[in-house]
């Protein structure tokens, strides 16, 4: 079946070329992704083609009118739910991009200027959806941020069905490191594991470096996992890492 994804946008020939490109542009062109990109400007009401306006109020910028909006998604309707990108939206990660991935489609509304009318966001949207605490010109590029990251976890989408499970952040950690050919380079050697040919080893020492890498990085996400297991510790341990000052629960020690 075609998973679909709406995005409204007034740049859509920048959505179009991004979204005809690499893993998503194939997955379109087999008919696995059913990506349709709308052009916020074609429902404007005035000769100008115009979505925004001064805010009520006063103040620096211009919010995009709600008129062009509604009819613009109510002259497609689109897959829902549609989510409007914003830095007061749902935080936006992979486990979301799985869950979204899950589903039979959705439609993503990009913002610009100062923002969109609050009657958009209250009224036509079924949700707001963040990429982080940073603030853009535009939703185009969060847009297809979240594009790809569920595109990426909708079956049939990538030739290696491996590839989404031991990416980062598939089971709450970070990759291990990768590496290729050659295996030495301006005398930095690939670990020899690696060049062993035991599969099983080589996915011990990859567990490993993934708990490590995390735990240097991002001991937040250890610490959403509930800690490290005895398990994970000793393996840890058998491969000369350390975690990292790491207390049972996953937080950093204490002092005393």
């Amino acid at each position: 079946m075609t998973f679909r994804i709406d995005i409204f946008t007034i740049f859509p020939e920048v959505v179009e070329t991004m979204a005809s490109a690499s893993v998503i542009g194939r997955s379109r062109t087999a008919g696995t992704l059913d990506v349709r990109v709308h052009d916020l400007r074609m429902a404007a009401a005035d000769r100008h083609r115009s979505v925004d306006d001064a805010p009520f109020g006063g103040g620096a910028g211009m919010v995009m009118m709600p008129q062009p909006l509604f009819d613009a998604v109510e002259a497609v309707d689109p897959p829902r739910p549609l989510f409007y990108l914003s830095p007061a939206g749902r935080r936006f990660d992979q486990a979301l991009a799985r869950e979204l991935a899950a589903t039979a489609g959705f439609s993503l509304l990009c913002g610009r200027y100062e923002g969109v009318d609050e009657r958009v966001c209250r009224h036509l949207v079924d949700g707001e959806l963040s990429v982080g605490d940073i603030v853009l010109a535009g939703g185009e590029s969060a847009a297809l941020l979240v594009l790809e990251a569920v595109g990426r976890c909708v079956p049939g989408v990538l030739a290696n069905e491996v590839s989404a499970v031991e990416e980062s952040f598939s089971d709450g950690l970070l990759e291990y490191p990768q590496y290729t050919r050659p295996a030495e380079f301006r005398g930095w050697d690939v670990p020899d594991v690696l060049r062993s040919g035991d599969h099983a080893r080589v996915a011990r020492w990859r567990r490993a470096q993934s708990l490590a890498r995390t735990i240097e990085r991002r001991p937040d996400l250890i610490e959403a996992r509930g800690g490290l297991t005895g398990e994970e510790r000793a393996l840890l341990d058998a491969h000369g890492l350390d975690d990292h000052g790491l207390d049972g629960s996953g937080g950093a020690e204490q002092p005393p």
